[in-house]
């Protein structure tokens, strides 16, 4: 779990010492209700965080073809990570205060580009504050890095893909939304046909951090899992499905992304869409 997750402790030990150069710290706060986290940033935010804007820096331009939240091409992915501060070689640790759900999305991108020194922060602000922690208010303006990114360092897999996948497809939303009894977004409800429901709050504790391996196997276990069958997730526009993939990694399970995930499947009226548990 320690190349997905860093905890709070630890990295609070890192940059209280005076031996170890810092992380790159990234504030990645978003939720599909307050989608600008700029202001909660400004207000305060861990000392030399850089707040990373998830609609525009980790994503390209939505369309119905392409989904809300398409990937960036690598160049606009590589611009951004170096107005970052993002060096190569350089340790990046991503943070949100929504049990990760955000932040997942800029780790799965760096890595996704090839940068792998990308970890998590476990239990995001909440855990910060517990260990005492301080916050600093502002922005915060780094260097220009110098990071080189290849791309190819994560599986993908489009609609197409998706439709014949032979493994299994976990659809990360909430359970009424893969049911079909609610969709408040994207223009149909439902899933895809053959997915299985795992909604990414289920990877986390009551107090928004990951659970352990064990826990986190014995329920992807459970969800017919078995390290033999290849995995991949979707959500409902490529974000927290990242979330899934993070929660998979840690458990030692590899899994690809669609990133075009339901808000491209359900614009698509060629794409059938299965309602129920």
């Amino acid at each position: 779990m320690s190349d997905v997750l860093v905890s709070a402790t630890d990295l609070y030990t890192r940059l209280s010492s005076a031996r170890e150069k810092d992380p790159v710290l990234l504030d990645v706060r978003w939720t599909l209700a307050e989608p600008d986290g700029r202001r909660a940033y400004s207000a305060g935010h861990l000392p030399g965080a850089v707040y990373v804007d998830l609609e525009h820096e980790l994503a390209g331009p939505g369309s119905p073809e392409a989904g809300r939240h398409p990937l960036p091409t690598l160049a606009d992915l590589q611009a951004a990570a170096r107005s970052w501060g993002v060096d190569d070689g350089a340790d990046v640790v991503v943070y949100d205060d929504a049990g990760g759900t955000a932040a997942a999305r800029a780790w799965w991108l760096l890595r996704w580009g090839g940068h792998p020194s990308v970890r998590i922060l476990d239990g995001g602000l909440a855990a910060w504050a517990r260990v005492g922690g301080i916050l600093e208010d502002g922005d915060v303006r780094p260097h220009v890095g110098d990071v080189e990114l290849a791309g190819g360092g994560m599986p993908t897999i489009d609609a197409d893909g998706a439709a014949a996948w032979a493994g299994i497809l976990l659809d990360s939303r909430a359970g009424e939304r893969f049911r079909g009894e609610s969709e408040p977004i994207d223009p149909r409800a439902g899933h895809i046909p053959g997915a299985v429901s795992a909604p990414t709050s289920d990877n986390l504790d009551p107090a928004g951090r990951f659970l352990g391996a064990e826990a986190l196997r014995a329920r992807f276990a459970a969800l017919g899992i078995d390290g033999d069958v290849p995995v991949a997730a979707y959500c409902g526009s490529g974000v927290t499905a990242s979330h899934e993939i993070a929660a998979l990694a840690a458990a030692g399970i590899p899994a690809a992304l669609y990133p075009g995930s339901w808000s491209q499947w359900s614009n698509d009226p060629d794409r059938p869409a299965a309602t129920g548990a």
